[in-house]
C-alpha cells in the first residue's frame, strides 16, 4: 500500500510504502499526486519512505515506478529514499545515477534529515 504523506515542506511530495505495493497503489495514489505536482511547473522533490513492514513490489508496481520517473525526467530535482531495507538501499545506491535529479538514501532513523535535505 502507498499513502501520501502530510505536513511536508512546500514543494515536497511524499509517499510511504508499506506491505506489498501494487500497480493499483501507483495508479490511484502516487501517479495522480505526481501529475498534480508536475502540472504546477515547479522542480519536483520527492520523499519516498519504505516503512519497516514493507514487503516488496508487485511486478506491475515496478513498471509504474519506472513510468513515473521517466514521465517527468527533467522535472525531478531531488529524490530522498528512506529505508532500512538492505536490497533497496543497495539498488538505489548502485543505480541512483540513472535516476533523474539528485538522489540520496537515508535510514528510517534519518527521516528528519531526509526532509531537511530536500529543502536545502
Amino acid at each position: 500500500m502507498i499513502k501520501c504523506m502530510q505536513d511536508l515542506p512546500t514543494g515536497v511530495i511524499g509517499f510511504e510504502a508499506s506491505g506489498k505495493v501494487s500497480a493499483q497503489d501507483y495508479e490511484t495514489v502516487l501517479m495522480p499526486a505526481v501529475e498534480a505536482a508536475a502540472a504546477a511547473g515547479h522542480p519536483m522533490r520527492l520523499l519516498y519512505q519504505l516503512s519497516p513492514d514493507f514487503e516488496g513490489f508487485e511486478l506491475g508496481a515496478m513498471w509504474n515506478d519506472a513510468k513515473v520517473g521517466l514521465g517527468h525526467l527533467g522535472a525531478w530535482q531531488k529524490i530522498a529514499v528512506v529505508t532500512d531495507v538492505a536490497w533497496m538501499r543497495t539498488s538505489v545506491s548502485l543505480f541512483g545515477f540513472a535516476l533523474p535529479g539528485e538522489v540520496r538514501v537515508f535510514g528510517n532513523a534519518e527521516f528528519a534529515q531526509a526532509k531537511a535535505w530536500l529543502v536545502a
